[in-house]
């Protein structure tokens, strides 16, 4: 029957619709929050926090959720990947010099500089985005 077919046809991409809703909606809080870990570490505003999210997603090429997802987790972690960590530090110090402003977190820049000279820490499967 062609209705049967229409409506199952329907239901299903209506139900790939909600589920895309869904990870949109999760996606969102992640990044929320990885926007205020950013103001607060380094002092920004939203609008300059969410810059330096995309440019770190563009200059690792790691997808902008995965980046908000490894910074939700920097603290139950203890560190950030070595690719993030360095390109976290580059943004801030472009904006530093740029004449942005930023007023980074007492000791975040030393952070920054300690982990990239420790190299890459072993990961636990809680600090490895799904």
């Amino acid at each position: 029957m062609p209705e049967d077919e229409e409506c199952a046809g329907r239901l299903a991409a209506l139900q790939e619709e909600v589920a895309q809703l869904r990870r949109a909606v999760d996606s969102h809080a992640v990044v929320d929050q990885a926007i205020g870990i950013v103001m607060a570490c380094g002092g920004t505003r939203p609008e300059t926090a969410w810059e330096l999210l995309r440019e770190v997603s563009q200059n690792t090429n790691i997808k902008l959720r995965e980046i908000a997802e490894h910074l939700v987790r920097w603290p139950r972690c203890g560190g950030l990947p070595e690719e993030v960590r360095l390109a976290l530090g580059a943004a801030l110090r472009r904006r530093e010099v740029g004449g942005g402003r930023i007023r980074v977190r007492a000791g975040l820049r030393e952070e920054l500089r300690e982990a990239h000279r420790e190299g890459p820490r072993e990961t636990t499967s809680a600090c490895v985005p799904r």
